[in-house]
């Protein structure tokens, strides 16, 4: 299959305010990555050609930002590259930019008067490396001067100048190695002639980073400058790894993408977040801030994995994060600093049911099941008797609670300060919904494993798990259904009746408790106060508190983040609930119709983590988001089920 491409004309390439907000990623599958704008500026402090995971898939660590590149033919020097300083963009190499575009590589097509050259970027599976070459593509030979520009920094951070960096630097033939932390950055450089000249660059601005009120400006280090006279049709390359040795990567065939169906694009965006390293297989939750998340995981898994094929890696997937399971809960991120991940999550571990109900649904496999049915009663185990943060099972009624002060346990996870934006203590609706479906996972599994005559005990155990998922359900609608809004409550003891898409997520599941009925009511309310063209907004518009748009500082931000503003993986969740409830695939089709924009209008082959909850709608937050691409394509595949 060929990798499609995402493709920018030169009127595109050339209105800076565009070309500077789309923007394209590469991925090394150990979490590295490389990743910029079309316009060839770095916007955003995560923008680099190199940013290496030195923990893999963790330790993410900026390496080489940039590389001023300067073309020299019968006239003077012209730079075919961009950088935005205090006020100012120095080389303006976007004026020469005839096309952009990106796949399993990105390329830039620079034409002037005197020449033109094509420059792409690749990133190397396995390997924190990535090289950039330089074709020549015009008629006459011309100079080249390249000065990369380096720095070694965690990827949330910042660079200012330091006369200790770097520690040390070292010239080789074609090679110059620059070295601090002890990590070292190979520059590889066949056939250059390679100039003693070393600085500083001042004041590089990441204009993204100042919407959000962060630090935004860079100093970055140049270890030398590198000449290449470049003939016609000839290519020259500039390689920097972590390794003095890599393998190079030949990419996959490219095509470009008007004409690909939906489900191959998701497909193709699938592929960006998987990770496989020596620690574990996991998902990355997006790019370019997220590693591996666990709720983020399970819910992204049965779209990623499963339908692209993937069932041994989501059973590897599995195995991995129940190997970390502590006290019935699986991690809700592994950290980039430290040993000990975090488990402060209510729903990861019932999400992690649900995915191994799914994989094994997609393809039955004795061991894995014998494994996960011992893991998932110790999941019900320590649930039944109450484990952190206030997480247990009320003997009254068979509901989940949580929740204590100061933490956010559910999806709906913002804190700005010690300010929980939306604590929802007490018995959320998709929390219970998950609860009950984990029980009846378990019914499933054991009832399954006793015709297999795997274990003595099943039928008992499958009985019991029924009855505490029947008396579960019973609650579940006696308690959250509220008949004269007619839609199902976000939270009961206490009791709260705001307007938000969770009821969805429990509509959705393999196992709802939802009666068909109140479930199709209450779909109604959320068509009409909820539902929007990019997913669901996460507050009804006329609740205290709607923020119709996801803009402003970084604290702005958080108290928006679930406060009206929009979450395109809901759609998934509404698109299954939809098809269950009104078999209504036709309106189910409609409802994706944008996804192919969704697309291309921000990360270029990734979907945008939010929206607006407001019209016009603009994406933000995390350019390229797992359960945004994993949602859309598993109710894509699962029920609208077409081209």
């Amino acid at each position: 299959m060929q990798k499609m491409r995402y493709v920018l004309d030169e009127r595109q390439c050339q209105n800076i305010d565009l070309s500077s907000r789309r923007e394209w990623l590469l991925t090394n599958g150990i979490g590295g990555y490389s990743m910029g704008t079309a316009a060839g500026i770095n916007t955003r402090r995560y923008h680099g050609l190199l940013v290496a995971a030195t923990t893999p898939p963790t330790g993410r660590m900026l390496l080489l930002s940039a590389i001023d590149a300067f073309v020299e033919s019968v006239s003077s020097p012209l730079g075919i590259s961009a950088n935005q300083y205090p006020g100012a963009i120095y080389p303006e190499g976007y004026h020469y930019l005839r096309q952009f575009s990106s796949g399993a590589t990105a390329i830039w097509r620079y034409k002037a008067t005197a020449f033109e050259f094509e420059r792409r970027v690749l990133m190397h599976q396995g390997y924190n490396a990535v090289t950039v070459e330089y074709q020549n593509c015009g008629e006459s030979t011309c100079a080249l001067t390249l000065r990369p520009l380096v720095c070694h920094r965690d990827h949330h951070g910042n660079f200012g100048e330091d006369n200790r960096y770097p520690e040390h630097l070292e010239f080789l033939p074609d090679a110059t190695v620059v070295e601090h932390f002890n990590v070292k950055l190979h520059l590889t450089h066949p056939n250059a002639e390679r100039m003693p000249v070393q600085g500083w660059y001042y004041r590089f601005e990441h204009a993204r980073e100042t919407e959000r009120g962060l630090p935004s400006r860079d100093d970055l280090f140049c270890p030398c400058e590198l000449r290449f006279m470049v003939a016609p049709g000839e290519t020259v390359s500039l390689s920097a790894s972590t390794e003095p040795d890599f393998v190079l990567t030949e990419p996959a065939s490219e095509a470009d993408g008007p004409e690909y169906r939906l489900s191959v694009m998701l497909k193709q965006a699938a592929e960006a977040f998987f990770v496989e390293t020596e620690e574990r297989s996991s998902i990355i939750a997006g790019y370019p801030w997220f590693t591996d998340w666990g709720r983020d995981t399970m819910i992204s898994l049965p779209g990623l994995c499963l339908q692209t094929g993937r069932i041994e890696q989501a059973r590897a997937i599995l195995r991995a994060y129940s190997s970390q399971m502590f006290q019935g809960l699986i991690p809700n991120r592994f950290v980039e600093q430290g040993e000990h991940p975090d488990y402060n999550t209510v729903d990861a571990t019932l999400w992690f049911a649900n995915a191994i109900y799914k994989t094994l649904e997609a393809e039955w496999d004795d061991s894995f099941a014998r494994d996960m049915v011992k893991v998932l009663e110790s999941v019900y185990e320590w649930h039944t008797r109450g484990t952190l943060f206030g997480i247990g099972v009320d003997p009254s009624d068979g509901l989940l609670y949580q929740g204590v002060e100061g933490v956010q346990l559910t999806w709906m996870d913002a804190k700005v300060g010690d300010w929980v934006v939306t604590p929802r203590r007490g018995k959320p609706v998709e929390i219970n919904a998950l609860w009950i479906n984990l029980l009846r996972v378990l019914e499933w599994l054991t009832k399954n494993l006793e015709k297999g005559g795997f274990e003595s005990d099943c039928v008992r155990k499958s009985t019991a798990y029924q009855l505490e998922a029947e008396r579960a359900a019973s609650s579940f609608e006696l308690k959250f259904w509220h008949e004269n809004l007619g839609r199902y409550l976000d939270t009961v003891d206490p009791d709260d009746s705001t307007l938000r898409p969770n009821q969805v997520i429990a509509m959705a599941l393999p196992f709802s408790p939802c009666d068909p009925q109140h479930a199709k009511s209450a779909l109604d309310v959320v068509a009409r106060e909820l539902l929007t063209p990019m997913g669901l907004r996460t507050l009804g518009r006329d609740e205290p508190g709607y923020r119709g748009k996801f803009s402003g500082s970084l604290p702005e931000l958080d108290a928006a983040y679930h406060q009206g503003t929009v979450w395109p993986w809901l759609m998934g969740s509404y698109i299954t609930s939809l098809v269950r409830y009104t078999q209504d695939r036709r309106l189910a089709r409609q409802l994706l119709r944008n996804v192919k924009e969704m697309l291309v209008e921000y990360g270029l082959g990734g979907i945008a983590e939010v929206y607006d909850g407001d019209l016009p709608q603009s994406p933000g937050g995390c350019p390229w988001q797992a359960w945004s691409v994993a949602e859309m394509l598993r109710a894509w595949c699962e029920d609208v089920q077409g081209d």
